[in-house]
């Protein structure tokens, strides 16, 4: 009798340990914490240190557009910076953001300008906070995942990554980080509030193989539902690995960006 129940037992402890293996994507048996697959996350969206070309596409509800480029540099976690190359009316300005703070530079007047994560610089859907991208873990804490009863494009259940803010400084109370496990990039992003009003939906679409190592969705969309009509689109290009000085993310090289274009 003992060792039927013993037997039966390990049977059913089998059992389970299959039941996981069909049901949970090989990825999440591989990532088991929430921290864990944001740091896969950030580090397949944002590499440690590159440059990029970026387009920044604002609709309106009648179908007329306005278009920003942007070169952008980015160093370790936490810092980054950009230089408007068009429009004309826009060029030679640059924005900068280390940590929390974030500053505006503009030649007409010489000086850095402070701004706000939840402003925008080009004026659309997406803030500064979207523009000006940081690691997601420095601004947030991974709380929970969870499987999702909804298929990705490459065929395994997507994951669902719980985001809260660390500070009330963020632009964004809570995340929630629709993820491909396969690809381990997200597929959507839910910006909400402390009250869990939804603030916006940032869509993550075309991944591209940029070359060394990188890969990561070229395109990312968004729209709001406190901005009927609206949308705005972030085309990314050219991206590639750079390491920079320390001197490049300070106010004081605001106004020399252009140079870094100059030196590649």
């Amino acid at each position: 009798m003992k060792t039927f129940i013993q037997q039966s037992a390990t049977m059913l402890v089998g059992i389970g340990a299959l039941f996981l293996l069909l049901v949970l994507p090989s990825g999440l048996l591989a990532q088991q914490t929430a921290q864990e697959w944001l740091v896969t996350i950030d580090r397949n969206l944002n590499p440690d240190h590159y440059e990029s070309y970026r387009k920044l596409i604002n609709v309106e509800p009648d179908g007329s557009k306005k278009e920003f480029v942007l070169f952008t540099v980015k160093q370790g976690k936490d810092k980054t910076a950009a230089l408007f190359l068009s429009p004309a009316s826009e060029n030679g300005r640059s924005t900068l953001r280390v940590g929390d703070n974030m500053w505006l530079y503009i030649p007409n007047v010489g000086r850095p300008i402070r701004i706000t994560s939840l402003q925008s610089v080009t004026g659309g859907i997406f803030n500064n906070s979207d523009i000006l991208r940081v690691d997601y873990q420095t601004e947030y804490d991974a709380v929970s995942i969870k499987v999702l009863d909804q298929p990705s494009d490459s065929g395994d259940n997507l994951l669902q990554l719980d985001l809260k803010a660390r500070t009330g400084s963020v632009a964004y109370d809570r995340l929630e980080m629709e993820i491909d496990p396969k690809t381990k990039q997200p597929v959507k992003i839910r910006a909400l509030t402390v009250s869990g009003m939804l603030i916006k939906t940032l869509y993550f679409k075309k991944i591209t193989d940029f070359g060394n190592g990188i890969k990561r969705p070229a395109v990312v969309e968004t729209d709001s539902p406190l901005y009927k009509g609206y949308q705005s689109i972030m085309i990314f290009a050219g991206i590639k690995p750079r390491k920079l000085s320390p001197e490049v993310f300070t106010t004081d090289y605001m106004g020399r960006i252009e140079s870094l274009r100059q030196k590649q």
